[in-house]
């Protein structure tokens, strides 16, 4: 790599305290801009996620504890990034237990390794489990009997989406259908469901997919005395598969840093921070919002990407190059929050809003599911379309 001299490398475990560390870098002259640690995560830096993301990460309430406490918890997902964050803070309000739901066995098992040494008084219960098996996830709320569900169980990769559209349909749309129903048969409490901005005005698989998961949700919310919400997620900075974790493996192996286009903007959110606002809904939720946290201007990745490579200790171009690669399947330049007929109503937390849908009764959604059932074994365009007119007549 070229010009590394000019940048000074500590090893970490050389150094006992603040004060050696300063009195080395005065004595260097200079500031050390990559502190390095020996091992697997030689290289990795702290990032400041409040300079990533262009303002102060936003902290929790204390009104979460009231709902959580001693409850039987329910997590779909929960091995995945947000689903494992979310066990995690749960477990801190000391629920009666935490069923944790997955379908993957190795995250659950990771997961699993670090329950029970950092909770060893918290209950948890660990199930392999696929949402798109109705019968088996009916067995799992008899046996466990939840009173509040997380759902974070989801397809979500934009690209991969886009090449398997029926995959995406029966677990974005039939396994939340199974959950909401499911949930409304056993009268849980209080059911919160994970969405994203690309269900707003979606233009690709995803996205419709999960709008059409937002619809179930808030029908499902006018037939049961469940209380049923939506969360719509920015992007997670540092989740699995987002642009921090593939920015920062790019650093490490020399670069280039990739960026889809110059002008793409999105708006971001750190894991904490979409943990808040999943437990705010849940607290806050009288039926039927969605909810919407206010994560300032929304960000360009370009500039991201420039600045996790100053972070990283080196220099746009001279140490590391940027390359653009071109927008790809399904992506849009922007993203946006809230359709222009929904209404904007401030909740007392400062950072959560709802967003108020505008009912529009010309949508059918059980004929809607039924018609999409019938396309699943059509051409990926066909059933793309069904999916897009059903989004259209649901109105945006």
């Amino acid at each position: 790599m070229k010009n590394r001299a000019r940048f000074s490398i500590l090893d970490k475990t050389l150094l006992t305290g603040s004060g050696l560390l300063s009195l080395l870098l005065s004595r260097l002259g200079r500031h050390p801009t990559r502190l390095q640690t020996k091992g697997k995560n030689s290289g990795d830096v702290e990032l400041d996620m409040n300079k990533l993301l262009g303002r102060a990460m936003i902290k929790p309430t204390q009104r979460i504890n009231d709902y959580l406490t001693n409850k039987t918890i329910l997590i779909t997902g929960a091995g995945g990034s947000i689903g494992s964050e979310l066990v995690k803070q749960v477990a801190s309000f000391t629920p009666k237990c935490v069923v944790l739901l997955g379908h993957g066995e190795n995250s659950i098992f990771n997961i699993k390794q670090t329950l029970d040494q950092k909770y060893p008084q918290i209950k948890f219960h660990y199930v392999i489990a696929d949402i798109q098996d109705k019968p088996h996830l009916d067995y799992i709320f008899q046996q466990y009997k939840p009173e509040i569900v997380f759902h974070a169980a989801a397809h979500k990769h934009v690209p991969l989406m886009e090449m398997n559209i029926g995959a995406a349909v029966r677990n974005n749309i039939f396994g939340t259908d199974n959950l909401v129903k499911i949930a409304a048969k056993y009268h849980v409490e209080r059911f919160v469901f994970i969405s994203t901005d690309k269900a707003v005005y979606p233009v690709n698989t995803m996205g419709l997919t999960k709008r059409i998961g937002e619809l179930l949700v808030q029908t499902m919310a006018e037939r049961s005395k469940t209380k049923f919400s939506v969360v719509r997620f920015g992007n997670v900075l540092e989740s699995r598969g987002s642009v921090i974790p593939i920015f920062k493996q790019q650093i490490a192996s020399g670069g280039p840093v990739t960026v889809t286009h110059p002008d793409m903007v999105r708006y971001f959110m750190t894991i904490p921070e979409a943990v808040l606002l999943v437990l705010e809904a849940g607290a806050l939720s009288k039926g039927g919002e969605v909810f919407v946290l206010d994560m300032g201007k929304p960000v360009k990745i370009v500039d991201l990407a420039k600045n996790l490579i100053e972070q990283s200790g080196y220099r746009l171009d001279k140490d590391i190059k940027m390359a653009f690669t071109g927008i790809r399947p399904g992506e849009k330049l922007n993203e946006v929050l809230f359709y222009e007929t929904e209404k904007i109503k401030k909740t007392d937390h400062p950072h959560v809003v709802i967003a108020i849908p505008n009912k529009n009764k010309s949508l059918n959604i059980d004929e809607a599911l039924e018609s999409i059932r019938a396309c699943l074994l059509d051409s990926p365009e066909q059933l793309h379309d069904m999916l897009i007119s059903i989004v259209e007549k649901a109105g945006q």
